[in-house]
């Protein structure tokens, strides 16, 4: 009777636990958000803030993993609507796409040729294990996308959002940088850049740099993520 008690206890201890990551991940990322508005440092932006001080919290607190992502995997549902939702402004410069879809394709295909080439070489000169290797390989699309793609090539899903949000924040933090060594001036070029190679983090960096990159950067990260589910298949048969 005492056990079964102490499991009930324990069940009700984690459920409330977990409610409480959930409230404090969701106040952490309106706290950063306002910080970063604020100051616009990349260090304050909710995707580098927020992990690092939940990091913190639930090591000192010693909470597992399974606990803080009981309730919390609702916000990773929601990267599904927020994705479709970068639909609204590709319609609205759908005039944009129709000039340019040349230069959107050709980009998109540059960019998935060289996320997955150069991961899987980068894994294999490493002599990482296959779990990591298809995880890399969709590092370059949405989490939603590389979520989708990660279940057809038996990739780990953990692993797989862990890569896509460093690529991320990597492209978010030194993506201006990149800007400032390689000669792309055009607005369709820049935003392309940060869509194909840091998705919805960079498209929300090139939102910052301009509308018209914020677009061009929704409309190749979405083409690249459709892409790459419809590869899905074909990237199961490369050796790792």
């Amino acid at each position: 009777m005492n056990t079964f008690y102490s499991s009930l206890f324990a069940d009700d201890a984690a459920r409330l636990i977990a409610a409480g990551c959930f409230i404090l991940t969701v106040a952490l990322y309106f706290a950063s958000k306002a910080l970063y508005a604020r100051f616009r440092s990349p260090w304050l932006t909710p995707l580098v803030a927020v992990p690092a001080v939940l990091g913190v919290f639930v090591l000192a607190l010693h909470i597992p993993y399974p606990v803080y992502f009981q309730d919390t995997r609702w916000l990773m549902w929601l990267l599904g609507p927020a994705t479709v939702a970068f639909a609204v402004p590709i319609y609205e410069y759908r005039d944009l796409l129709r000039r340019h879809w040349i230069s959107l394709t050709v980009g998109v295909t540059v960019g998935i040729v060289v996320a997955v080439g150069g991961s899987l070489a980068l894994a294999k000169l490493l002599h990482l294990s296959p779990d990591l290797q298809r995880s890399l390989m969709t590092r370059s699309i949405s989490t939603p996308f590389a979520l989708a793609v990660s279940d057809k090539i038996h990739a780990p899903r953990d692993l797989t959002a862990l890569f896509v949000i460093a690529t991320g924040v990597c492209g978010m933090l030194f993506g201006e940088l990149v800007l400032g060594l390689v000669p792309l001036r055009t607005r369709l070029a820049r935003g392309a850049l940060f869509g194909a190679a840091a998705h919805g983090v960079g498209t929300a960096k090139a939102r910052e740099l301009g509308s018209e990159e914020g677009v061009v950067a929704s409309l190749t990260m979405m083409i690249a993520g459709v892409v790459m589910v419809l590869l899905a298949p074909a990237l199961g048969f490369l050796p790792v």
